[in-house]
């Protein structure tokens, strides 16, 4: 077996979830070991495949950097302790467990569901690391509102057992006194917080840039985001001033009903398919649907976010959309948000690479610098592409650019620099158009997930940045279709490693 197969197979062992989430046979029947003995088995088993990588030469140096990342990573996260105070996001194990089982054929696990929601208890029963009192609070409260429910489809014969395990846990949440204030959100006020943030800082960006460097990044891109602002705004509204533009957005260009956001969803993605031929030699064999995210689950659920084909292409990859709230959530993100998660995003992405001859290592690579980074980097190329059907949906673009911008500066600031939850929301309510609902449940997630939402930006800028010195190297010879295919077909690799792919594809010394 290749260094590269070994490495997938321990990182799939370790999150046998992951494995069904992307549809490799092999991992039907477990769901992980969430116990601190469990974790830190693990943990020696990646390292010492990480260390092998570091002397060996058997594998390609692309290779040989997926493996570094993807093992280190992990690494990062387990000696981080994240689960030991993550329990209101999807981030959160439990969470997610029952967010995502309604997706898969989870009945080869059902057994484990118990012990599984229990080691979750356990780790933040006994840890010093203590949650914020507030996602204590709504932790307690979607387990609670699972508990409401009828036992659904998915729980089979093991719905008793299931549910005792999660109303366990919820007692574990509810029992916790001690949870840590809004004023000490980030892991600064954590035991070893600065060197934790300091390594997922490195493995979520795959860059050597530091929190300073990052939090000085978002503010100059919010600044420059202004501009666009007042442009658009005075083309559509005859008004240049960004506060007005942005009390608009928030209040006007609502959706009518669910239905009208799906539809839109659906024309937007339909057109991008129409188009991309012009910009992609390499078209996916796989198609793309979408769905509505099921009622029961919208509580919890993200506002949209794409699920991979699996890898034997039995279904297509599927954009689903959170309908909850449509009514007071702006339609100008409708078309960005498709671009992104759909076409030419994410799927593009994740088909074409598991379309490739490449390790599944390499298909599979979870590295959300490259991945988020191409997501964002088509929310531009859509524009480039003729995709935006107005001036109110290119308003859309600039607004999710200024929350990824925005998220440089504040999820730095929560856990680098020490600032308040309030701090963050009162931060993102000025420089972006997002809704209080939204900026709340934003600000949440960078709290339980440090680093993750640096990714987007940073990737995006980075992928900017090679292509245009690819078309400067090659001038007319440029072609972006082989560009494009060239970056997706590659799979995720650092960010580092893909400026490298790209010169050697251009020739530059």
């Amino acid at each position: 077996m290749s260094l590269a197969d070994e490495m997938f197979t321990a990182l799939m062992d370790y999150s046998p979830l992951q494995a069904a989430m992307l549809g490799v046979p092999g991992w039907e029947e477990g769901l992980g070991d969430l116990s601190a003995e469990g974790q830190r088995a693990s943990r020696d088993r990646i390292a010492s495949l990480v260390s092998r990588a570091e002397m060996d030469d058997s594998e390609d140096p692309v290779t040989l950097a997926v493996i570094r990342q993807q093992g280190t990573a992990v690494v990062d996260r387990i000696d981080a302790r994240l689960v030991e105070h993550t329990v209101a996001t999807m981030s959160a194990p439990v969470n997610s467990l029952l967010m995502i089982s309604s997706k898969l054929d989870v009945s080869g696990r059902l057994g484990l569901y118990p012990r599984y929601v229990e080691q979750a208890g356990e780790r933040v029963r006994d840890s010093d690391r203590r949650p914020l009192s507030r996602h204590l609070r709504t932790g307690v409260q979607r387990m609670d509102a699972f508990l409401a429910l009828p036992a659904q489809e998915w729980e089979g014969g093991h719905s008793d057992d299931i549910r005792a395990a999660v109303a366990g846990f919820r007692d574990v949440l509810a029992s916790i006194e001690d949870g840590r204030g809004d004023d000490r959100a980030g892991l600064c006020w954590l035991p070893d917080g600065e060197r934790n943030y300091a390594n997922l800082v490195r493995d979520y960006t795959t860059t050597s840039r530091t929190p300073d460097e990052l939090h000085r990044l978002g503010l100059d891109v919010i600044a420059s985001l202004r501009e666009e602002y007042a442009e658009i705004g005075s083309r559509l509204w005859g008004t240049a001033d960004v506060p007005e533009i942005f009390h608009r957005l928030r209040t006007e260009l609502l959706w009518d009903d669910e239905q009208q956001m799906v539809e839109s969803a659906v024309e937007a993605i339909a057109r991008a398919e129409a188009e991309a031929p012009k910009w992609f030699g390499r078209m996916p064999a796989v198609g793309c649907r979408v769905r509505a995210v099921p009622p029961e689950e919208q509580a919890t659920s993200a506002i949209a976010f794409y699920q991979p084909a699996p890898a034997d292409r039995s279904r297509p990859g599927t954009y689903w959309l959170n309908p909850l709230g449509a009514t007071e959530r702006s339609r100008t993100l409708s078309e960005v948000t498709a671009f992104h998660e759909a076409v030419p995003g994410h799927h593009y992405q994740f088909s074409i690479a598991g379309e490739t001859e490449l390790p599944n290592l390499r298909k599979y690579a979870f590295i959300e610098a490259y991945l988020e980074g191409w997501g964002l980097y088509t929310e531009r190329l859509a524009d480039e592409m003729g995709l935006y059907s107005s001036d109110e949906q290119r308003l859309g673009m600039l607004g999710l650019d200024a929350m990824r911008a925005g998220r440089l500066v504040v999820d730095t600031g929560i856990h680098a620099f020490g600032w308040s939850r309030q701090q963050a929301v009162d931060y993102l309510r000025e420089n972006t158009v997002m809704t209080e609902p939204e900026i709340h449940s934003e600000v949440d997630r960078y709290i339980e997930t440090p680093g993750q939402a640096l990714a987007y930006m940073v990737g995006r800028l980075e992928i900017q940045r090679i292509r245009a010195e690819a078309e400067t190297t090659l001038g007319d010879r440029f072609d972006v279709r082989a560009f494009h295919d060239l970056v997706v077909g590659s799979g995720a690799v650092p960010l580092s490693t893909l400026g490298r792919i790209v010169s050697a594809w251009t020739g530059a010394p």
